[in-house]
């Protein structure tokens, strides 16, 4: 049989694949972050500026009654920013992306009412509590120093991402306010149960390098199997 013919007839574990990417990608934040804790001391303050948000500003919509416009999305990545204070009067952002910044508060967030999506990756987070959004669909808060699942109440939101964070418990998560809910990312962080995932909506759930497909019970048991490790 020639090589190319090999090639043919082989199949590749996707599962296996996904999981190596997985694991590669969970370790190479791991270092980053490392490094980030070693040169925190290091960084200067960065607040978000006028001339940043010019930059990243785009999608202009209507607004409100519909005779004014607003750009409604940013992207402000990988610019070092400590502090995004300014966002607090940009209240008609609808997509947000400050992620791989140096972000330890995401308080100027409340004041975004219609948010629909939010990716905060990579910064220095420790909680992703924020006021209840309305209309929050999507966020994601990959690759922080989160440590608990407080403060999550969004009755919109979908899509939930944590992983690469420090969390050992899951707690907060309202099965009566995340009525939404569907997928919930958890890999890489410190679970030692499924206790306190308990989503009426949810259909994935991401914990340990692969994921699981259907409704999660209160408890140690997902789909009626124990979970490796759990």
């Amino acid at each position: 049989m020639s090589d190319e013919e090999d090639l043919e007839d082989f199949e590749p574990d996707l599962d296996d694949l996904e999981r190596e990417d997985d694991e590669k990608e969970i370790e190479e934040w791991e270092d980053y972050r490392k490094e980030g804790e070693e040169e925190s001391e290091e960084w200067v303050s960065t607040p978000l500026t006028e001339d940043m948000m010019k930059e990243g500003l785009s999608l202009l919509c209507k607004t409100g009654n519909g005779l004014a416009h607003a750009y409604v999305k940013l992207e402000v990545k990988d610019r070092d920013l400590t502090d995004i204070y300014l966002l607090h009067s940009y209240i008609h952002l609808r997509y947000v992306d400050i992620s791989e910044n140096h972000l330890t508060d995401l308080s100027p967030l409340n004041y975004l009412t219609h948010l629909l999506w939010l990716k905060a990756d990579g910064n220095q987070l420790r909680s992703a509590r924020l006021n209840e959004l309305p209309y929050l669909q999507i966020a994601s808060f990959a690759y922080n120093q989160i440590t608990d699942t407080e403060g999550i109440s969004h009755p919109r939101l979908a899509s939930l991402d944590l992983k690469g964070n420090r969390i050992p418990m899951v707690t907060g998560l309202d099965p009566q306010k995340l009525i939404s809910l569907h997928t919930l990312e958890l890999r890489g962080n410190q679970l030692s149960s499924t206790l306190g995932i308990n989503l009426p909506k949810l259909k994935n759930l991401f914990l340990v390098d692969h994921w699981v497909k259907g409704w999660c019970l209160e408890g140690d048991t997902v789909l009626g199997a124990r979970m490796p490790g759990f």
